[in-house]
């Protein structure tokens, strides 16, 4: 109901502007014009929204806030726009104004929305891009269950600012650079010189052992650090051997990666810190000439303004190194600067969202700091962190394997699929049906991922969640199987009932008529589509989603439960089988938006 609140927040403004219009002209002198407080209403028994800005006019215009809700009142009672919207106002507690929509605008409404694929969500036109950085595994390594919440999560959010109408652009910064590529490709060269000549000669399986053996040849082997540094030196002069040896390295794990985003369904445009290697001279002298830059103790840092250490002393963000090498946060400053800059030299970005765990807060508090003090992010431009806390087992500790290792991505894929494969199996035995394996496989598929998805996006992002294969795979509860089940059964209701594309023959045209408070109910939930995913489009909170699709799905079964739909008579039939198309619309786009495709039967 978005286009209703504005219509209402601007009706209330102009009436709160005929009732005080000297008090009106002093706010709008300071700085800060009246303000309705228009908001949904606490409770259903009050109405769909609530105004409250009769209460800070109290003290500047000497009157009791009742007194000036009901100033407001009157001049809405004369606003033939508003009469037609809202039944009339009632005034509660201290001065809240309480507002009802008219019934028939509800319904009408929904009609609107029958023949609407975006459902009401407004689509935005010509906004400048908005980049959404997430996943960014490291090169030589597999991806892990680190990487499952920045991946789903900016996948997500990026779903919705695309659904919004957004440019987006998907930008995956891998771990592609820096002095680790030194071992490897020194290690590569001495133990696997076929690699160089023959494709394919290691897959990402070995090259994950192939790190490990690197890694412990740095730490024991003094000579192999010198060469390994050696290495590193070459590949940053451009050595071609050096180079098609990174380019190995960075190719097979690249495949494998993408296997992973296949199996998620998720799209991305690899560009990885090599990319900003060209950029980071340029960093050092923009912040040089904008009097930022400190040696100290040989290394070149901007000290932060209002972030200090235990002794007081600002902290600094270092730029490069007093062996004049750069670091993550040059490269990540580096990234800011281009993706704000114009094209041809940049992204021409408004939006960068930057979807990492939360122990990175402290490095992009920073890193955002300098870039604005730089000059580099635009006074239109925002630039945002989000971050996500740990995903742990069900004893509350880091996720690992039995053997204490980190749980590769693929096989934790692999668990769910298996296990939402038995859960099928064993429920067509109950149930004495018969599928083909092709049914089988796809519906265990899209429902193993679904649930991995789902039950991370349905947790606040900041905290922990506690990963746990029976909650997550269950038919009860706010879970993806659940939702997918819920999809079918509406679905299947509106089948039943005759035309799924309009609830009925001539029910696209033929006037709603509902009478039944569940029937209401279940109106005003389906209304709220628009203002979730405008929430979630600024607060950038998927579980916002989830919550509405599990909130709407309840009060469905209410709705369905307490009235008849198959057995009712006309025009409640036609108008109940509108809902349930609508239900099941809604509940289709709102998990597409999620990253969650749903099924026709389960």
């Amino acid at each position: 109901m978005l286009r209703i609140a504005q219509a209402l927040n601007g009706q209330l403004l102009a009436a709160m502007e005929r009732a005080f219009p000297e008090a009106a002209q002093r706010a709008r002198e300071a700085g800060q014009p009246l303000d309705p407080q228009l908001a949904p209403a606490s409770k259903p028994e009050f109405g769909d929204f609530q105004a409250n800005g009769a209460l800070p006019l109290a003290k500047p215009l000497g009157q009791p806030p009742r007194q000036i809700a009901q100033a407001i009142v009157v001049q809405l009672a004369a606003d033939p726009a508003f009469t037609e919207l809202c039944l009339e106002p009632v005034i509660a507690g201290p001065g809240f104004i309480n507002l009802t929509l008219r019934p028939e605008r509800l319904a009408a409404e929904v009609q609107a929305r029958l023949g609407d694929s975006r459902l009401g969500v407004p689509h935005t036109d010509g906004t400048p891009p908005v980049i959404v950085d997430f996943s960014s595994p490291n090169i030589a390594k597999e991806m892990h269950v680190g990487h499952l919440r920045s991946t789903i999560i900016g996948d997500a959010l990026a779903r919705v600012l695309e659904f919004r109408g957004h440019p987006v652009l998907r930008l995956n910064h891998v771990g592609d650079w820096g002095t680790q590529f030194g071992m490897l490709i020194t290690h590569l060269k001495q133990v696997a010189p076929e690699a160089l000549i023959t494709a394919n000669a290691v897959d990402l399986g070995d090259l994950v052992a192939f790190y490990r053996q690197a890694k412990a040849r740095f730490d024991d082997d003094e000579a192999f650090q010198t060469t390994s540094r050696e290495e590193v030196v070459k590949l940053q002069g451009g050595d071609p051997v050096s180079l098609k040896a990174w380019g190995l390295l960075c190719d097979q794990s690249r495949r494998e990666f993408q296997k992973i985003y296949d199996r998620l369904d998720i799209s991305l445009c690899e560009r990885g810190e090599s990319f900003y290697n060209p950029y980071l001279e340029a960093v050092i002298a923009d912040l040089e000439a904008s009097g930022l830059l400190v040696t100290d103790d040989g290394a070149r840092c901007v000290f932060l303004e209002g972030m200090s250490g235990k002794d007081g002393t600002p902290l600094p963000v270092i730029v490069q190194k007093s062996d004049g090498g750069f670091n993550y946060a040059t490269t990540d400053l580096a990234a800011i600067r281009y993706r704000f800059g114009a094209a041809p030299d940049g992204d021409g970005a408004c939006r960068v969202i930057y979807v990492t765990d939360a122990g990175q807060a402290n490095h992009f508090a920073g890193v955002f700091q300098v870039a604005r003090r730089a000059g580099w992010i635009p006074s239109h431009g925002s630039v945002e962190h989000v971050p996500f806390g740990l995903v742990q087992g069900e004893d509350g500790k880091k996720l690992k394997t039995r053997a204490g290792d980190t749980v590769r991505l693929r096989d934790l894929l692999d668990e769910a699929v298996e296990r939402a494969d038995a859960d099928l199996r064993r429920r067509l035995a109950e149930e004495e049906r018969t599928e083909d394996e092709a049914f089988i496989q796809h519906a265990a598929t899209t429902v193993g991922v679904a649930a991995v998805k789902y039950a991370d996006l349905s947790q606040n992002r900041i905290t922990n969640y506690q990963f746990s294969f029976d909650r997550m795979l269950a038919l009860q509860g706010n879970t993806a199987p659940y939702l997918l089940y819920a999809v079918v059964r509406i679905a299947g209701i509106a089948r039943k009932g005759g035309d799924l594309e309009a609830g009925g023959p001539g029910a696209a045209t033929a006037p709603l008529t509902f009478t039944e408070p569940q029937e209401w109910a279940l109106v005003r939930e389906l209304l709220k589509f628009d203002a979730v995913i405008a929430e979630v489009e600024e607060e950038l909170l998927p579980n916002r989603l989830c919550t509405y699709l599990f909130e709407l799905s309840q009060v469905f079964n209410r709705f369905y439960d307490q009235v008849p739909v198959l057995k009712a008579d006309e025009p409640a039939r036609c108008s109940r089988l509108a809902l349930c198309r609508l239900t099941t619309d809604t509940l289709k786009l709102g998990l597409g938006l999620l990253g969650i495709p749903t099924l026709e039967r389960m």
